[in-house]
């Protein structure tokens, strides 16, 4: 038994994933709709055309009305399951994150969105944003550390509490 498994115990995958993917699909949702749907005075469904453009392409998603606007919508709920899961792989392969998952939730928070931003969007059919914007990267940024990383590693966290040898919170 090393050291941090006699701290804390494993996080359980159905609460981790389920509950990780609820709050980081619910908090992203919102996040995306007020701050871009205000910022740009765009719709909710027109917020989620974006996400579906990466599939699409944008003139595609554009043109598909609700339709892909639920598309989009669709698409960014499997994209906070992958999070919500890929954050469960890596609290059971390295342990200590759970010590401190405010630090860690953060900075996996801020990977994930340059993992979007540099790896998925350009490979996506929607490619690169045309001009840099400081308040949309400012969103994303602090968005993803606080709304996505932070609740799934507070989750995880959680969880690996109450699965302790000892009986969790006591």
């Amino acid at each position: 038994m090393s050291a941090d498994s006699a701290i804390i115990g494993t996080p359980r995958a159905l609460e981790t994933i389920l509950l990780g993917w609820l709050a980081v699909g619910i908090l992203d949702m919102f996040d995306a709709y007020f701050f871009f749907g205000f910022y740009y005075n765009i719709s909710f469904f027109q917020v989620f055309q974006g996400v579906a453009a990466g599939l699409y392409g944008t003139e595609a998603a554009r043109a598909g009305g609700t339709t892909t606007g639920l598309i989009g919508l669709a698409l960014h709920y499997v994209v906070a399951l992958g999070v919500a899961v890929f954050f469960y792989i890596l609290s059971n392969r390295f342990p200590r994150i759970l010590r401190e998952p405010v630090a860690w939730g953060m900075l996996y928070g801020v990977g994930v969105h340059l993992f979007m931003q540099y790896v998925v969007i350009p490979l996506s059919a929607s490619g690169r944003a045309k001009s840099f914007d400081y308040w949309a990267m400012l969103n994303n940024v602090v968005g993803h550390a606080l709304l996505i990383g932070l609740p799934v590693a507070l989750i995880a966290y959680w969880s690996a509490r109450r699965n302790t040898p000892r009986g969790g919170d006591a």
